[in-house]
């Protein structure tokens, strides 16, 4: 059958993380584990928010969002890579795998922006508190947070499309664990520069927009914490910060690594461990990084559990 004929595969073959079945075995009990540690540590930030009245803060309920999409993160890539690890078969079908797809990017673009509407959160906290409740008023955040969920969905939307117009002739095998951008496009037997400009414009303006805005928040946080004369103050504004400013570092430098160079220079090795990284293991970081260390979020939980006893 010729080239041309064959412009559909019925699937893929996910090629997954190592060959080793004895790796795989061990592959399997960590990323169920942290898996199991990423539900219950971002569906417990949801729901102590929501039942904690002095959490209902915008710096909170950002968080409660970024819990939900870091859930809803993991769920996407994480089931499967566990089914992929115990079978030999590996395969996932066209329409799931653009599935994954889509929501894989879908979830990253709006985290993105949920990310710069927290450093904004920061920004006004810090270098206009009086105005704070005025500015970040609730229909304020709800409008961030509806506008982040609307970019993602473009993004994916542009994402899905272009990738849609691909055509797979030699193999069906992906080099990675879960249906990326990259290892996809590599599966194609034409020309797929138009594409991968198309997706790197979409993808390099949603981290650009958003980084500009975390940098230009953070140059006005730290220009302002700087005239601030009281060390105590000082420390104050920088604790309010750091959390946000790690998972921001982490989150983007990992998905600035893996997405912003041409999909030909696609690495198997480093690219994977990445990817492992930003999908798997920054899901469950975000909880502890931005709200376990925090004082009022323990308060919070000891608050919850005391409701919960003397109701009882």
């Amino acid at each position: 059958m010729g080239r041309k004929n064959n412009t559909q595969v019925p699937g893929f073959i996910l090629l997954g993380l190592t060959d080793s079945e004895e790796i795989q075995l061990v592959l399997f009990v960590l990323f169920l584990q942290i898996y199991l540690v990423t539900v219950l540590g971002n569906a417990g930030m949801i729901l102590i928010v929501r039942l904690d009245l002095l959490l209902h803060t915008p710096m909170y309920f950002f968080l409660s969002h970024l819990s939900f999409l870091d859930l809803s993160y993991s769920t996407v890539i994480i089931p499967k890579t566990l089914e992929n690890l115990l079978t030999s078969t590996k395969y996932i079908s066209y329409v799931g795998c653009f599935t994954q797809m889509y929501f894989f990017v879908f979830l990253g673009a709006a985290e993105c922006f949920l990310l710069s509407s927290m450093a904004y959160d920061r920004y006004v906290a810090i270098c206009n508190p009086l105005h704070y409740p005025v500015v970040m008023s609730t229909r304020f955040c709800c409008s961030l947070v509806f506008g982040s969920y609307l970019i993602g969905f473009a993004d994916s939307f542009v994402n899905v499309l272009c990738m849609s117009r691909l055509h797979f002739c030699d193999s069906n095998v992906i080099h990675h664990f879960f249906c990326d951008t990259p290892p996809v496009l590599a599966l194609s037997c034409f020309d797929t520069h138009d594409i991968e400009i198309m997706i790197f414009i979409v993808a390099g303006s949603t981290l650009l927009v958003s980084l500009i805005t975390i940098s230009v928040s953070y140059v006005s946080i730290l220009s302002t914490i700087l005239k601030i004369t009281s060390s105590s103050g000082k420390r104050k504004a920088f604790s309010t910060c750091a959390s946000h400013f790690l998972g921001v570092t982490i989150f983007y430098g990992t998905m600035i690594f893996t997405y912003l160079k041409p999909s030909r220079s696609y690495s198997l090795g480093k690219d994977q461990v990445a990817s492992v990284f930003y999908t798997i293991v920054i899901p469950m970081l975000n909880p502890l990084i931005y709200s376990f260390r925090n004082k009022e979020v323990k308060n919070a939980v000891i608050r919850v559990m005391q409701k919960g006893e003397s109701s009882e």
